[in-house]
């Protein structure tokens, strides 16, 4: 199982928004690296849900990848603010993960995670990263739940949705 951080601003879809919903592509990504990252997640990864650009921004909740990567249907929308041109169905650029909601957890913001000395190479942290898909290490899990105060075997064994 791999880890991940997917932000979102919590105006536009928060992580309330998925709990409401139970399951939400996470498509609209322009951005090569993050892109990659997405079809790197498999079904079954747990990613937490960052809320950014809000105040503060920081750790919301957790969620599970239920459908791995396939075509983001946005690019191939002219009406959409994502659509791409240059992307056709035989050879589409973009992509997008389903993901369902795990559960909440105690809000992290990000001054909390700056000051955990375990975190401190983690990519969310370090300056000029703006990247809204990234892989989280096992340690950098490990030590954010710890922060939070939950067990990682809490909500292993709970199915996506």
């Amino acid at each position: 199982m791999a880890y991940w951080l997917l932000k979102s601003e919590p105006d536009v879809f928060g992580y309330q928004d998925l709990e409401r919903v139970g399951k939400e592509p996470w498509n609209g990504v322009r951005n090569y690296q993050a892109r990659n990252h997405l079809r790197a997640m498999q079904e079954g990864d747990l990613a937490f849900f960052y809320h950014s650009n809000s105040n503060p921004p920081g750790i919301a909740g957790i969620c599970r990848i239920a459908r791995s990567a396939y075509p983001d249907n946005l690019q191939f929308d002219p009406d959409s603010k994502y659509f791409d041109p240059k992307s056709t169905e035989d050879n589409p650029r973009w992509s997008m993960v389903d993901v369902v909601p795990v559960r909440p957890l105690p809000f992290l913001s990000l001054d909390t995670l700056r000051g955990l000395p375990e975190l401190e190479d983690m990519p969310l942290l370090k300056k000029g990263t703006r990247l809204s898909v990234m892989p989280v290490t096992a340690d950098e899990w490990q030590a954010i739940l710890k922060h939070a105060g939950v067990e990682d075997a809490d909500f292993l064994s709970a199915p996506a949705r």
